[in-house]
């Protein structure tokens, strides 16, 4: 890390759900340290999009539709991140070329797009469809310096596109998650039952069942269906430099 050489602006993702319980002393520590972009979900916040203003900050809404993007467009989102199918983590079950285009019939602003992109072939593909960003999560989980369990980093690895579980059970809302942390936990994850929106928690204690379910993130680990083009742990600098050079051949074979 080079604090005093910032390569890029960070951002820092909140959960806005109200059951954040961790979110507002979050985002005091946000306006403390004047984060240049915050990243919201499950809920669009008028009040929140204003603080971040306030600091100079700007704030991108990850969506699963275009309902959704409206939304929070109308409370004062600046951009938005298109949650496609085969996204890691909380994902919509929309392709990429369906909801891009659906979003960018009429809006303009800042717009990245989510979802099995894990080559730079697929970076290259998401701008042709109109998004402005590539939005890669589970290939920087695999890198030596995140900050994730080694059985994660290797679970992805090892993965492919059909070792990815959807369900909604975990946190009531649907999601990406790998298939062998659900089997670690003890589940059979070809027989999940349903979720409950009503059972729905993000906040910072045990879950709503006392700690006896598996939790997100803690225990069920989310990733997207592009980990078939992850083959190794690598540094973050070797990741984005394979980016880099995918990204310069697809755009060579193209001839452009």
């Amino acid at each position: 890390a080079n604090p005093d050489r910032p390569a890029a602006p960070f951002a820092v993702n909140q959960i806005v759900h109200k059951s954040n319980d961790r979110l507002e002393s979050d985002l005091m520590t946000c306006a403390k340290w004047q984060v240049p972009i915050v990243i919201t979900s499950l809920g669009a916040r008028e009040d929140l999009n204003t603080a971040v203003h306030g600091w100079g900050g700007i704030t991108l809404h990850d969506v699963i539709d275009d309902r959704f993007a409206r939304k929070a467009i109308e409370k004062g989102a600046d951009g938005l991140i298109a949650v496609a199918a085969g996204a890691g983590g909380h994902a919509g079950r929309l392709s990429p070329f369906a909801i891009i285009q659906e979003i960018r019939q009429w809006f303009d602003g800042p717009l990245a797009l989510s979802g099995s992109i894990a080559t730079g072939d697929a970076v290259l593909a998401a701008q042709a469809m109109g998004a402005d960003f590539a939005y890669i999560g589970s290939p920087f989980i695999a890198t030596t310096e995140a900050n994730a369990d080694q059985a994660y980093k290797d679970g992805i690895v090892a993965g492919r596109a059909a070792d990815i579980v959807y369900s909604n059970l975990f946190t009531g809302v649907h999601g990406n998650y790998l298939r062998a942390s659900i089997q670690a936990a003890g589940m059979d994850p070809d027989n999940l039952p349903e979720g409950d929106l009503k059972t729905m928690d993000f906040g910072g204690g045990a879950n709503a069942s006392g700690g006896a379910k598996p939790k997100a993130w803690k225990d069920i680990w989310g990733s997207g269906q592009g980990i078939g083009a992850v083959t190794a742990v690598e540094s973050v600098a070797d990741r984005v430099d394979r980016l880099a050079r995918e990204y310069s051949a697809a755009r060579a074979r193209l001839g452009i």
